[in-house]
């Protein structure tokens, strides 16, 4: 009978201690993985806390679900499929990942425990720079003094020698082909032919450079922990060897000041994978360390797939018929009574 306190021990053991074991953890003030997160809006803070959020520790375990971020619909999934525990990456906080309500409310209604892994993981394997083609020699998670802003420097494997080659690895890892072709079929079933869905929308591109362009060092770099022109210039001081820059989980656009760094220094600039494809890059190897560390559970993988549909495409007939109704006569008339 596996329970949560287990899952605790495992996510523990593949964290290397780093999870939360008490409540001194907490309060006390000097775990290094307990972070105050915040943009100093106010009331919008949050902590993390790697480890178990919400749950009984002697509740037992039959199914469990990795995800990234934890939504309502990934709670209304959990209970319609029998998961008992939901590992979500991103940290979570109240009402904001339970559909606008009380966490306690939603997740004892299915029975839900919920557990938290986001920056005590960063830093534990080298599947994302793997995966755009370099073997890293030098992996930060605190750059510049700064939480969570990673940095890896690597060096690209040998079949990886241009930028090209980068980008034709992600499309074979990611299998954008099978992205694409879901993507059509769903234009044609719904006759939406405006939907586009972020996955390839957000593939990786060159910045500064050609597809010939030839890559040896690689600085891998994560644009929305913060990581800034002058964090890149150290990046270069301390690495001159460096000829690429990539950014992946998030990225910039035209007219970015790193992309100008990045051509003031004489670098390549060249995008990988968006922070969409998370679930694939982190995600399976967490799904697949808990599945190795926990035999008798299983384990499955929640998976966004987010899509823009122009509005006027957007349900069947019915739907638009209600959705313009409603607006017409609810919320853009005022003179009209709401019925509540």
């Amino acid at each position: 009978m596996t329970k949560n306190k287990d899952v605790i021990q495992a996510l523990d053991t593949l964290t290397g201690g780093r999870v939360v074991k008490s409540l001194h953890d907490i309060t006390g003030g000097d775990h290094p993985f307990v972070i105050m997160k915040s943009s100093n809006i106010p009331g919008k803070e949050v902590i993390e806390i790697p480890g178990l959020i919400y749950g009984n520790p002697e509740k037992e375990i039959n199914k469990l679900a990795v995800t990234m971020t934890l939504t309502e619909g990934s709670i209304e999934l959990a209970g319609a499929t029998g998961v008992d525990a939901i590992v979500a990456h991103h940290p979570i906080a109240e009402a904001a990942n339970s559909g606008g309500v009380p966490l306690k409310n939603y997740l004892d209604l299915y029975g839900l425990s919920v557990f938290e892994l986001h920056e005590s993981f960063h830093g534990l394997h080298p599947g994302i720079p793997f995966l755009h083609g370099h073997k890293v020699y030098r992996s930060e998670i605190c750059f510049g003094g700064l939480h969570g802003n990673v940095l890896f420097v690597g060096q690209a494997y040998p079949k990886v020698n241009t930028l090209g080659d980068m980008l034709s690895r992600l499309d074979t890892f990611m299998d954008f082909k099978e992205e694409e072709e879901v993507t059509n079929r769903e234009k044609v079933i719904k006759q939406a032919e405006s939907t586009i869905e972020t996955t390839l929308v957000t593939r990786g591109r060159i910045l500064i450079g050609e597809e010939e362009s030839p890559v040896e060092h690689i600085l891998h770099i994560f644009p929305h922990t913060g990581f800034s022109p002058d964090h890149l210039r150290q990046a270069v001081k301390e690495h001159p060897e460096a000829d690429t820059v990539l950014a992946s989980i998030s990225r910039v656009y035209e007219g970015h000041p790193l992309i100008e760094t990045a051509r003031e220094l004489g670098l390549h600039f060249i995008v990988g994978n968006s922070h969409a494809l998370e679930i694939l890059e982190n995600g399976l190897p967490l799904a697949y360390a808990l599945d190795s560390l926990l035999p008798e559970v299983e384990v499955v993988v929640f998976r966004e797939r987010i899509t823009s549909t122009s509005l006027h495409e957007m349900g069947n007939q019915y739907m638009k018929d209600y959705g313009e109704s409603m607006a017409s006569k609810y919320l853009v008339n005022k003179a009209t009574q709401v019925i509540l």
